[in-house]
């Protein structure tokens, strides 16, 4: 799953008034995210618990509490994983792994780009030209 896309659709639903209601095909087109794309990170967005999901009548998406206090990089590290950034033991297997340093300084970066967004929430993302551009008057 692309860290990319949840954090788009996470960014709109910050910025939406607070009785702003919406659906899950007005946020993806507002962030430029198929439906179909969107439709699974909500889904799993959801279960995380970052975001609230309503069916039916007056439904509509919105971002819980824990979502807009929630981690940028707690959120990628649950979105992308911590795996190998490459891929070492694929099939066939890297005939270089034995002798290669490549791998570890991969894990490495990884781990200092995923520091350097832990002090960063969701709603710290929410300033001034990004509510111009998709508050919700917007919308």
């Amino acid at each position: 799953m692309s860290s990319d896309l949840a954090l788009r659709i996470l960014m709109r639903l910050a910025v939406a008034g607070p009785e702003e209601e919406l659906t899950t095909r007005q946020v993806a087109d507002s962030v430029a995210v198929t439906y179909s794309h969107a439709v699974k990170v909500v889904a799993r967005l959801q279960k995380l618990g970052v975001v609230d999901a309503r069916r039916g009548r007056g439904g509509g998406l919105s971002l819980s509490e824990a979502g807009r206090a929630s981690s940028l990089g707690a959120l990628a590290r649950e979105l992308e994983g911590v795996g190998d950034v490459v891929g070492c033991e694929d099939d066939p297997p890297c005939p270089l792994r034995s002798a290669c340093s490549l791998r570890g300084l991969l894990r490495e970066a990884q781990e200092n780009f995923f520091r350097t967004l832990d002090p960063v929430t969701v709603g710290d993302l929410v300033q001034e030209p990004i509510l111009r551009l998709l508050g919700p008057r917007s919308a």
